[in-house]
């Protein structure tokens, strides 16, 4: 099988790379930066330019789309756009005129913003920002190509919640840092949940979905169980070797607080802070997927609880100071 793995060169596509070579796939890796652990395989090209992604993409491929603008302190905000709409609106342009009929795309459940417990696939649409606004545009537009020749070509939609794992530095790593380094403060009181992905669950479910017959397959992406934010945090103090007990805790409104003086900060100098009133709001809020994945026959190769412990092996008790590592949210 020929696969174009577009923004393969960054976290998630670097390590499904990792997968499909071990399936003896004829992989490509599309991208705008050369991937540091596959570069032999890796093409230069921005899916802002429907010229460079023609002419890095072969006929009859299957695309597996990865790209995405996503940070929540994109600037000029005009980017998500020209990425994530523009980017797929490309996309579909190519895979109609080199006649490739499987697109694998990875949206987010950002397209449900703040919503309510356990909501699944058929939930309702209202992101919040832009990346949300922006990842279901794009979904529609993928769908657009679909039901052109809905028989004939097959459209695969995964919607991950957080994704976490080993080399990745986003917000979860940022938590995982905290906690492991006694610097963490609890906001509020804990009873939030949590839906996560480890990674190597999320890139197997897609190459898993690689053997999907045509149509549109929509899936949200969750590792259960949902912890808890006083259950991970304790969790985690006890696979550094601390005590379980979380010593410090801060009201939510002073939390909020905290976040706008450091958002007020951000807009006098011209920097960008770890700490931010949506940041704080979304560490509070809770965030619980249902998914149909399960109703697939997909198994999952490591457990939530395996993946946690392996990232915070990795990143915590062992050396891995020259190995690649990826900046995401």
């Amino acid at each position: 099988m020929d696969i174009a793995l577009v923004g393969g060169s960054g976290f998630i596509g670097t390590r499904l790379s990792g997968r499909l070579l071990k399936k003896n796939c004829k992989l490509s890796i599309i991208d705008k930066v050369k991937s540091v652990k596959y570069p032999d395989i890796s093409r230069l090209a921005d899916v802002r330019s429907l010229d460079q992604l023609g002419a890095a993409i072969s006929p009859s491929t299957v695309l597996i789309n990865l790209a995405a603008e996503h940070r929540d302190d994109v600037s000029p905000a005009s980017l998500y756009d020209d990425v994530n709409v523009t980017g797929a609106r490309n996309l579909c342009n190519i895979a109609a005129t080199k006649g490739i009929n499987t697109i694998i795309f990875t949206s987010s459940v950002a397209v449900y913003g703040f919503a309510p417990l356990d909501t699944g696939e058929e939930g309702g649409i209202s992101p919040f920002n832009d990346y949300g606004r922006t990842k279901y545009e794009a979904e529609n537009i993928f769908k657009e190509w679909q039901l052109e020749k809905p028989f004939v070509r097959t459209l695969v939609i995964v919607r991950p919640t957080v994704v976490f794992g080993e080399g990745n530095r986003g917000n979860v790593y940022n938590l995982l840092r905290q906690i492991s380094s006694n610097k963490f403060i609890m906001i509020g009181g804990g009873e939030n949940r949590k839906s996560m992905a480890y990674v190597e669950n999320l890139t197997a479910f897609i190459e898993f979905s690689l053997n999907f017959k045509p149509g549109i397959h929509t899936f949200n992406y969750v590792d259960k169980p949902d912890f808890s934010m006083n259950h991970l945090v304790s969790h985690v103090q006890t696979l550094v070797g601390k005590s379980s007990e979380i010593k410090f805790r801060l009201p939510y409104f002073f939390g909020i607080v905290i976040g706008s003086f450091f958002d007020l900060m951000a807009l006098i100098l011209g920097k960008k802070f770890s700490i931010s009133r949506i940041r704080v709001k979304k560490f509070c809020s809770n965030s619980v997927y249902s998914s149909a994945v399960d109703n697939t026959g997909f198994i999952r190769p490591v457990s939530l609880l395996d993946g946690i412990a392996s990232t915070v092996k990795y990143e915590f008790l062992e050396n891995h100071e020259n190995e690649s590592v990826f900046y995401t949210e």
